[in-house]
């Protein structure tokens, strides 16, 4: 039983010891910040983007780093989940990416504000953030295992990209068609054509137009011909 002394003593010292070790974890945490944050990778493109970020009210609907609304989808590791090819295509026109879905404000962003945004997605992506938020589930399922155990690697546009509104296996999207036996239905000659542009296969479609390169192109019609089941 401690005397009443001896309580004070205790509660002082206890108290002088915590706020001691709070402080220098404190210290601790800013001297990590630099390098968990990449602080050498923040170029003056990404500054800006994060200035247009704010300016723009992201926030108001999006969530980055924890804070923010959650109206609209998590942009901490958007860049690893979509790319900056579905980046930049939805900055520049979000109707058109999902048309009559999408609610997002037309910003009639510039070519370079775009690149700024991008610049700045990356940056925080590249974060460490001890596991926070968890990986990207889209973008790190990687194979799928197929017929008789075979597993075909899906290219990362895929994983990007068309997961967005479409599914294999019951992984992906739900706003366009399951893309299961794509590859037995149609060609790869008429693949490729829809891939590269769906308006003129089909006037009025929902499909947007992908912002896909010769590479792109070429991996993503080669993997939806071997989706034959």
């Amino acid at each position: 039983m401690l005397s009443k002394s001896g309580a004070r003593a205790f509660f002082i010292g206890g108290t002088a010891l915590c706020s001691i070790a709070f402080i220098l974890l404190t210290l601790d945490t800013f001297k990590q910040i630099p390098s968990q944050t990449n602080e050498h990778l923040l170029t003056e493109s990404a500054i800006r983007g994060k200035h247009l970020f704010d300016q723009s009210n992201c926030m108001g609907c999006h969530t980055i780093l924890g804070e923010g609304a959650y109206y609209a989808p998590e942009l901490t590791r958007v860049f690893s989940r979509r790319g900056p090819e579905f980046i930049e295509a939805m900055l520049r026109d979000p109707e058109a990416m999902y048309p009559g879905r999408r609610r997002m404000q037309q910003y009639d962003f510039t070519d370079q504000e775009i690149a700024d945004l991008v610049a700045f997605f990356e940056w925080v992506d590249k974060m460490d953030l001890n596991g926070f938020p968890a990986d990207p589930p889209l973008a790190s399922v990687g194979r799928v295992a197929r017929g008789e155990g075979v597993a075909d690697a899906r290219p990362t546009v895929f994983n990007q990209m068309c997961v967005a509104c479409h599914s294999v296996e019951g992984q992906g999207g739900s706003v366009g068609p399951a893309l299961d036996g794509v590859g037995a239905r149609f060609e790869r000659d008429y693949l490729a054509r829809w891939l590269s542009d769906p308006q003129a296969v089909k006037p009025g479609t929902t499909m947007p137009r992908l912002p896909l390169s010769a590479t792109q192109l070429d991996e993503l019609t080669n993997y939806l011909a071997t989706l034959e089941n």
